[in-house]
């Protein structure tokens, strides 16, 4: 489409663009309905604040989906991380467990708070990996590498990862302790 789209051509995108949008927001959050449901409202809310000077883009999904994946990072930057049980912490640190913890919205909310403090390289290829449910196999063929090669890359990122949340949980256990609770 180019030129300023009408509303219906508006309405039309929506319409095929919401569902996709939303799970991949609302996996991102852990189901956090409230929350899956602001930030798509806002990645929209660019949307028809951008498209009538600018045009619909080639392909109105991927741009919507790299909208929300920064607002997503934005919201994380500015917020701090809910209180979250210490075990579901050392779970989302242990490597074999991460993606079923990201489930959590509190270890989903502890994660992406985490994510948005990593390299774009690192947390892109984490959220590929976790998120999307892509393979090793399929990650490395998109991106013409080795299998080996995205294996080391994800062991990486995940070290860097953990770093950032063993921070949170320092933070947290200090702080539960000067308040007299137990969870982070």
């Amino acid at each position: 489409m180019s030129g300023s789209p009408s509303d219906t051509d508006v309405i039309l995108l929506y319409r095929s663009t919401i569902g996709p949008l939303y799970r991949y927001v609302s996996r991102r959050v852990g189901g956090d309905r409230a929350l899956a449901e602001d930030l798509v409202q806002d990645t929209w809310m660019r949307a028809v604040a951008d498209w009538p000077a600018h045009g619909v883009p080639r392909e109105p999904l991927a741009w919507l989906t790299r909208v929300a994946r920064n607002t997503l990072v934005s919201h994380f930057r500015r917020m701090q991380p809910e209180l979250v049980d210490p075990a579901l912490l050392d779970a989302i640190a242990r490597d074999d467990e991460a993606a079923g913890a990201a489930d959590h919205p509190g270890a989903a909310s502890v994660i992406n708070w985490g994510l948005a403090r990593l390299r774009r390289g690192h947390a892109a290829l984490l959220e590929e990996f976790y998120f999307a449910d892509r393979s090793v196999r399929d990650i490395a063929r998109d991106r013409g590498l080795s299998e080996r090669a995205v294996e080391g890359r994800l062991r990486r990122a995940r070290a860097k990862l953990k770093k950032v949340i063993e921070r949170i949980r320092r933070r947290a256990a200090r702080g539960a302790l000067e308040r007299g609770t137990h969870h982070v």
